[in-house]
């Protein structure tokens, strides 16, 4: 904890992954969380245009191909053509060895081909399809090939543990990316997550730039890459298109510009509803400051928090957060008022500018205000609550919060001691509770 600002990250993982996910049945075995993200609004070609092209992507146009030449004939015993057909369809098609499998992957899953009873023959699906179907099949085809990263997709260990960063980046920046800096980022990620040595490091970095050269040609064979007039890296129009729709099947905001273009006009008591009630994503908040000037913006925020709930004051920060100094004045206003004075405390302290000092006792406030927003935002029965890391301090956390005056204190305390795993902070919790409720008697009378 900093002099100046609480730092509520582990409160802050424990509301975002309350809010989110639904609690989880007992015997039920855990999943890899991810940590959801929020990308840049992107504008989608007509669905119609992209159909039109999906026939056309090398990889498609093979996958037909295949299945043309592969007319009907046994397979091996892994669903695969025998090696004396496969050198065939290699020879004929013109398609390399590693290139083969990919395609015949594809041809199989997309419904092009069928195996029945150790026999390949020609699949029920034609490409005369309608528009939406076949969008659902390029999905397919770009979902079969993103499945093969862990199966030594493009034939560099390192590029195929970090591709759906690495498209994800390119996704991110529409102009395209130098693939130098795509380079640069693979590796600061790989020493993160694998932390190899020094001499390691030094064999990846050698290597790495042909094998990343590489792996986008099979990415642009694929249809999901091309080059910029520039030289850079960027998704085609289809590559846009499926990126997006795996992004959003792993849980992250990937909006359209013309979903966040319906929140851009809204009044800031409008957004702040509309992000609490999740009909709006953080993605449109980008929009809506675009609208209006820092200050204006911050006054009308700060004015729903300082009268609203936790919850409004919880969306509301995230919202200044967006923000640079030029919303200095109007926060430092809110210094003057007591639902956001620590608020505008820290958020000026964080930019750098001058600030009160926050007490104790404002860093506990703070936790009780943040876990309070979880309750306005998602009702006191979120599911169960996980122990925040170290526990004994979460303890001596709730010991404080009857002290601080918070006007939530006691639902938070009841929340944490029905709803908490670890029975020695729901013990704690009780205890506050009690104590809590006496001094609000106390002051009563």
């Amino acid at each position: 904890m900093a002099n100046n600002v609480f730092d509520l990250s582990e409160l802050r993982k424990l509301i975002d992954e309350q809010a989110a996910v639904p609690p989880r049945p007992a015997e039920e075995p855990p999943v890899e969380e991810h940590e959801a993200l929020t990308f840049p609004p992107v504008l989608l070609a007509p669905d119609a245009e992209l159909a039109a092209a999906v026939p056309a992507v090398p990889l498609v146009a093979d996958a037909i191909r295949l299945a043309a030449w592969t007319g009907s004939r046994d397979v091996s015993a892994d669903g695969h053509l025998g090696e004396g057909d496969a050198a065939a369809a290699a020879a004929e098609l013109g398609l390399p060895a590693a290139r083969l499998r990919l395609v015949w992957i594809v041809a199989v899953n997309t419904g092009l081909l069928r195996i029945i009873g150790g026999r390949v023959s020609r699949g029920p699906l034609s490409m005369r399809l309608t528009v939406e179907a076949t969008l659902e099949f390029w999905d397919g085809v770009v979902m079969d090939v993103l499945d093969r990263a862990d199966e030594g997709l493009t034939g560099s260990a390192v590029v195929d543990g970090h591709l759906a960063e690495m498209l994800a980046t390119i996704y991110s920046v529409r102009s395209g990316v130098a693939t130098a800096n795509l380079a640069r980022g693979i590796l600061q990620s790989h020493e993160v997550a694998c932390a190899p040595g020094p001499v390691e490091m030094r064999r990846i970095a050698a290597a790495l730039p042909a094998e990343l050269l590489e792996a986008l040609s099979l990415l642009a064979y694929c249809g999901l890459v091309e080059q910029t007039p520039a030289g850079r890296t960027a998704l085609t129009p289809l590559g846009v298109w499926a990126i997006r729709r795996d992004l959003l099947r792993e849980g992250h905001d990937a909006p359209t510009t013309e979903e966040v273009e319906v929140f851009a006009d809204l009044s800031a008591a409008e957004l702040v509803e509309a992000l609490a009630k999740g009909s709006a994503t953080q993605s449109a908040v980008a929009g809506w400051l675009e609208r209006r000037s820092p200050e204006s913006a911050a006054r009308d925020l700060i004015e729903i928090a300082a009268s609203g709930t936790a919850g409004q004051r919880g969306t509301v920060g995230a919202i200044l957060e967006e923000l640079g100094p030029e919303a200095e004045a109007p926060v430092r206003q809110a210094l003057d008022h007591p639902m956001t004075r620590r608020y505008a405390a820290s958020w000026l302290h964080i930019r750098d500018l001058e600030a009160p000092p926050l007490s104790p006792e404002d860093h506990t406030w703070i936790a009780v205000d943040s876990l309070a927003a979880l309750m306005h935002l998602s009702g006191p029965a979120a599911g169960r609550l996980d122990p925040p890391e170290p526990g004994e301090e979460l303890i001596k956390l709730v010991a404080e919060m009857p002290g601080v005056g918070h006007p939530d204190t006691i639902a938070v305390l009841d929340m944490l001691a029905t709803a908490h795993d670890d029975q020695a902070v729901a013990k704690a919790a009780r205890k506050a509770a009690m104590k809590a409720r006496s001094l609000e008697h106390t002051k009563l009378g």
